[in-house]
């Protein structure tokens, strides 16, 4: 992708990083810095309400609980081998890997009960980034770029636009090489978006197992130039992730893993906006309906997934029709080629 090895401007922020080496080698130095009664009368008894008293508060996007809601950061982060491992990406609460040109993948971050220090490596925006987006209502988006004629479009989405060219709290990084290196403090991303969207209901919900699961020690899904496997640890009661053979890293936080998988197959076509080549990348439509295999508890579970709308969330259901409840924690989210995608997985060249 050429779109994004622009230069980004060394902001207020990035001009008081002190570079040094970090773990898994990324190098930045971050600096920062709610009458009377009468005696006769009988004493009344104390009066009992009937409102039930109330539950602690949950996150729509974990089902954990949390202190109070607050704003959606998401994040779009490389994740080729170049790329790799990512910073931050252990706090997210939802993570999407979305099929991008050339058979690889790309993620994009959710975050709102956590916020790490750092994100990165930040990359560029595709066209099925944006009803992805809608469901958090007007989330804060972080991109470093997009192909030209996609840009104005991004920016003028419904999304608190956090582009790299233009807002502050980007810097780039020594120990690796453009478009590679683009990371981000959140800390600054965040002072910008002051009035994006606060956590809300898209769809998911928590608690026991349904019934129906079939006991799954592992479940893998690939694209042309990436696979994906999850394994279950009784120990850690999670799925860890391997990428491409190698265990899934995230820098300071050891193996990404998650309670809850879901391997969600929707109809891959292709986008308009050219990528380099020229050719037309994939793009995943998450608004319809489809399968979906749902990993949680070393079960999986076949299910299917309704989003009717752009501006509504995704609901799973069990094939009895029962809501297909997840394990409270993080939520992995793969997009897989499902029934009626194109054949040109990897995009299609243009002449």
């Amino acid at each position: 992708m050429v779109w994004d090895r622009r230069r980004v401007a060394l902001t207020a922020v990035g001009a008081a990083i002190v570079v040094g080496l970090a773990a898994g080698g990324i190098a930045y130095f971050m600096h920062h810095d709610t009458a009377g009664k009468l005696a006769s009368a009988p004493t009344p008894a104390p009066a009992h309400s009937t409102t039930p008293p109330a539950g602690p508060l949950l996150s729509p996007f974990t089902g954990e609980e949390v202190h109070r809601l607050k704003r959606v950061l998401a994040v779009k982060i490389g994740n080729t081998l170049p790329e790799r491992p990512p910073t931050g990406l252990a706090r997210a609460d939802i993570v999407y890997v979305i099929p991008v040109e050339g058979g690889l993948s790309r993620i994009m971050a959710v975050f709102s009960s956590h916020y790490p220090r750092v994100i990165g490596p930040v990359r560029s925006a595709r066209q099925d980034d944006l009803p992805l987006l809608r469901q958090f209502g007007r989330p804060a988006f972080a991109w470093s770029g997009a192909q030209p004629q996609l840009v104005p479009v991004v920016q003028h989405s419904r999304i608190v636009s956090l582009y790299a060219l233009s807002a502050s709290g980007f810097f780039r990084t020594v120990d690796r090489v453009p478009p590679y290196n683009l990371y981000a403090d959140t800390r600054t991303l965040l002072k910008q978006a002051r009035h994006a969207s606060v956590a809300r209901n898209i769809g998911f919900r928590f608690g026991p197992p349904p019934p129906g699961g079939r006991h799954r020690r592992t479940e893998s899904v690939s694209y042309p130039a990436a696979s994906f496997r999850f394994r279950w640890s009784h120990a850690k009661d999670r799925w860890l992730i391997w990428m491409d053979g190698s265990p899934a890293i995230s820098n300071g936080a050891g193996q990404l893993s998650a309670p809850t998988v879901v391997i969600q197959r929707v109809v891959v076509g292709l986008s308009r906006f050219l990528e380099q080549g020229p050719m037309m990348p994939p793009d995943a439509e998450t608004v319809g309906s489809g399968t979906a295999t749902v990993l949680r508890n070393g079960q999986a579970f076949q299910a299917r997934w309704s989003r009717p709308s752009a501006n509504g969330g995704t609901t799973f259901t069990t094939t009895s029709g029962k809501p297909m409840t997840f394990a409270r924690g993080p939520v992995w989210v793969v997009l897989a080629y499902g029934p009626g995608s194109s054949k040109w997985r990897s995009g299609k060249p243009v002449p």
